[in-house]
């Protein structure tokens, strides 16, 4: 469908490619991986057409249709968004228009033999024939399912697109380059402006989509659950991968593991050669096996190691200083922007050393949340009473707004630092890979990864108690992800964060509070956990609905007293279940309170110290600790389940 055939760029006496070739087949769920500034975005231009490489180009079937969606664009703003959605039929709009007109022609004539006229029949067929494949029959509801997907409501369909903020503006057009169904999408960084609901329905959406797939994402959960296929750009070449991006990782280690002994076996023949030439050399004896070993060195293909990108973050959060145990009240706490309510009844105790992520729909208030807790915007309604001796360090996600673009990085910390610290800056700035000349460039030429990792040099500059976070991995390639949730488990201290990267969340967070339509509910789990109930929920919510729409008429009383009692049945099979495993656990904590208290005893009497007995005392904790989270968690499911 698309073949790259020896494309290299060059930029002066720089290379980014260097005759790289591969193929696109149709159906291909592509994830395009590398550094950044290995190219990914350079090589969806080459493919588009928005840039021509120095050598060797881009082949395109003639049919094949390419939707490019980059990470920045301009949105039209001059329309109502459902308008502006409706703009991906504009075809479908000329087709439609070219058989209104052979249809009114046709009816004119009475020419049936002619050839004219059997020529008009034909391309009336085909416009109907191209009109059905381009969806012209179900456009409004592909618009409106599209919309809905993507996280719009119905009432947002006739507002103007200029009210829409700019990651919204990305959704808009992001619908109608799925509305206009190309053989191709280049997708550069689709899940930026996507809250977890929304990244879900586009996973869905692109797997069983009928044409290809060429991504760039730095979410790993939405690689794995979309491709098929890694592509893997790295100094200048390629390397294909017939597997999703996990996999991909595994066999990237296993091929260089493999480079690297091949290279070492070959290293030690070359230098037994070497040494035997010079050892040799001036010998007749042995002039002809010196001549035979110097050929083969010189016909010796020589095995190059790809070099491996060393440079990572060195993050460490300084220790928190101790709070009270309580860190934050939240009590029937809501926000309205005039007569736009965002969210009311929030209600929830954040206690220290809780790691708690706030997620929802975009606009449902998670970041005005946030910043009603760091003090930088008034609730409308209830109260926020924040403990004692908190101190907070606060991530936004707006961090072009909050950074001045003329300042130079060493001055955007050296402006905020006070005391000691100001002797650690180069260190600190180093951790976050700003080194050299490095620490001269002014904000407003950085990337967006490096204003990322200058923002969160920042929060190094004191030690706080309680980081709230929002969105910190927009931006962020994955190794600085893992580092930096590496770096929050090991953080002593209290995080809020608002995120929609599942596998940024998974195992940092173990209570969620999620933002949806004006309040607040909490979810005892992990993201896992509340993702998993949040499906059981919404195919519940689609069962009644659908049940209520096809509800039999009182006559038919057999049927729905049938369905009932079936119902009925499951449901009563699902509480003994989580009755049984509330059952279960309580057994276990109660064997391990009376082994605890065993220890306890055994300590109060004890004349000397036993490592040992010390050690298994700790485990029985941390066992307890893990069962009565367990046990929250089960609870909560017979709770919700009961109602």
């Amino acid at each position: 469908m698309i073949s790259l055939d020896n494309v290299t760029i060059s930029y002066g006496g720089w290379t980014l490619f260097d005759n790289i070739s591969f193929l696109i087949n149709p159906k291909d769920r592509i994830g395009l991986v590398g550094k950044n500034g290995a190219g990914k975005t350079t090589l969806l231009r080459v493919i588009t057409g928005e840039q021509q490489p120095t050598e060797g180009g881009v082949s395109i079937n003639g049919e094949c249709s390419i939707g490019y969606l980059p990470q920045q664009m301009r949105v039209a703003d001059t329309t109502s968004l459902v308008a502006e959605t409706a703009k991906a039929f504009d075809e479908v709009l000329r087709i439609e228009a070219d058989i209104e007109r052979l249809t009114a022609e046709i009816a004119t004539r009475d020419d049936y033999e002619s050839e004219a006229y059997a020529e008009l029949i034909h391309r009336l067929n085909e416009a109907n024939d191209r009109y059905h494949i381009l969806g012209g029959d179900t456009r409004e509801a592909d618009i409106e399912r599209t919309l809905l997907g993507l996280g719009f409501k119905r009432t947002d369909f006739e507002r103007p697109t200029r009210e829409f903020s700019g990651g919204w503006r990305m959704r808009i057009e992001l619908a109608k380059l799925l509305l206009k169904r190309p053989s191709i999408f280049l997708l550069d960084e689709p899940t930026n402006h996507l809250d977890i609901e929304s990244i879900q329905w586009l996973e869905e959406y692109l797997k069983n989509y009928n044409g290809a797939v060429l991504l760039i994402s730095h979410d790993r959960a939405f690689l794995d659950n979309v491709t098929t296929r890694t592509i893997e750009l790295s100094l200048g070449k390629v390397y294909d991968y017939k597997v999703p991006y996990s996999k991909f990782v595994e066999l990237r280690a296993e091929r260089r593991a493999q480079q690297m002994a091949a290279y070492e076996n070959q290293q030690r023949l070359i230098e037994k050669t070497e040494e035997f030439i010079e050892k040799f050399r001036y010998k007749p004896t042995k002039s002809n096996q010196v001549q035979s070993r110097v050929k083969q060195l010189e016909k010796l293909e020589r095995i190059e190691v790809d070099e491996e990108d060393l440079s990572r973050l060195n993050i460490k959060f300084p220790p928190a200083p101790r709070s009270g145990q309580i860190v934050a009240d939240i009590k029937g706490v809501g926000k309205a922007f005039g007569e736009k309510r965002i969210f009311s009844g929030a209600e929830f105790t954040i206690e220290r050393g809780q790691k708690i992520a706030l997620v929802g729909r975009n606009g449902e208030g998670k970041t005005t949340f946030a910043r009603m807790l760091i003090g930088e915007l008034e609730q409308s309604e209830g109260e926020i009473k924040l403990g004692a001796n908190v101190n907070i360090g606060y991530y936004a996600q707006n961090q072009d707004d909050l950074m001045d673009g003329e300042f130079t990085v060493f001055d955007t910390l050296d402006r905020v630092a006070v005391g000691d610290v100001r002797t650690r800056l180069r260190d600190i700035l180093g951790a976050f890979l700003f080194r050299g000349e490095d620490i001269d460039k002014r904000v407003k030429v950085l990337s967006g990864g490096e204003r990322s990792r200058l923002a969160m040099a920042r929060l190094m500059l004191e030690p706080y108690n309680l980081l709230v976070l929002d969105e910190p991995t927009n931006h962020m390639d994955m190794r600085s992800k893992d580092i930096l949730k590496s770096a929050l488990q090991k953080y002593d201290g209290t995080v809020v964060v608002v995120s929609h990267d599942r596998e940024f969340l998974d195992g940092l967070v173990d209570r969620i509070y999620e933002f949806r339509d004006g309040g607040v509910r909490e979810y005892l789990g992990d993201i896992w956990y509340f993702l998993e109930k949040r499906k059981i929920e919404s195919l519940s919510e689609i069962e009644r609905r659908d049940k209520s729409i096809a509800a039999p008429k009182s006559s038919d009383t057999n049927g729905a007293g049938k369905q009932s009692y079936e119902q009925k049945k499951e449901q009563e099979k699902l509480l003994r279940k989580l009755r049984k495993a509330v059952e279960t656990i309580e057994e276990e904590l109660a064997k391990v309170e009376q082994e605890i208290a065993a220890y306890d005893a055994r300590f109060a009497t004890a004349t000397e110290y036993n490592a040992d007995d010390y050690a298994k005392y700790d485990a029985l904790k941390q066992h307890y600790d893990h069962l009565m989270h367990e046990w929250e968690k089960a609870v909560y499911e017979l709770e919700i389940s009961s109602e």
